[in-house]
């Protein structure tokens, strides 16, 4: 499932969803990489 999520002030991605941390942040997946950040709701 693709998840969006905002990093810093500018910075949005869109990657394959990993988990939900326990702080309310979301971690997605680019590739290798994988990002931390606050989701986006739609």
């Amino acid at each position: 499932m693709l998840k969006t999520i905002i990093i810093g002030n500018h910075l949005s991605i869109q990657g394959r969803f990993v988990k939900m941390l326990q702080d309310g942040l979301c971690q997605v997946r680019v590739g290798t990489r994988t990002f931390t950040g606050r989701l986006i709701s739609a």
